[in-house]
């Protein structure tokens, strides 16, 4: 009597919760642009909106990450989206900041060459069935940024008084730093893939 082979898994759809929640990311990366210029340098509701679709946009990155893991539906579209839907939102929120003189802008070129020359490295590599893993360098300086760009773009010195500025400066500098470190030590280990 011969055993019965198990029917392979079914691969989930690329139209599952996760990957909708990083396609409406990037859907509302213009609005959240939109939001943040019209609402200039000034303390004013469309400021405090963008700041807050902000917020909201990013927490969305954890929500769709735990969901596609917890309920097995990791897909391949999924993995090709999530870090442009990342890139494309944090990088728009840098630009806004520059535009507004609220950064300078040679911080925002660095970072976004060091975020988008790693996201295209993965994806090249991936396409070869390469996988780098994400060190903890690197989750941390995504939280790192993520509170960062948030308390830039949250008019708060208007609330709480010029003591804010000092404290963004603090935590923009810890991301700055921690998205150049990060990024050499992806290229270390990237460059130590390759000799293997």
């Amino acid at each position: 009597m011969t055993a019965s082979i198990p029917a392979p898994a079914a691969k989930p759809s690329n139209w599952n919760a996760p990957n909708i929640i990083t396609g409406a990311r990037i859907l509302l990366t213009p609005l959240c642009i939109w939001l943040v210029l019209s609402g200039g340098g000034a303390p004013d509701a469309l400021r405090w909106w963008g700041a807050a679709l902000f917020i909201f946009a990013i927490a969305t990155d954890w929500v769709d990450g735990f969901l596609a893991r917890r309920y097995n539906q990791v897909t391949d579209l999924g993995k090709l989206l999530d870090p442009i839907a990342d890139k494309l939102l944090t990088g728009a929120a840098l630009v806004c900041l520059s535009i507004l003189n609220e950064l300078p802008w040679w911080v925002t070129i660095i970072i976004l060459v060091r975020e988008w020359g790693v996201t295209v490295d993965r994806l090249v590599r991936a396409s070869s069935h390469v996988v780098i893993a994400a060190a903890w360098m690197g989750k941390l300086k995504t939280l790192m940024q993520a509170v960062a760009i948030s308390l830039a773009l949250l008019p708060l010195e208007s609330v709480f008084g010029a003591w804010v500025h000092p404290v963004n400066v603090v935590t923009m500098s810890l991301a700055f730093g921690l998205t150049v470190l990060s990024g050499l030590d992806y290229v270390r280990t990237a460059l130590k893939s390759s000799r293997a």
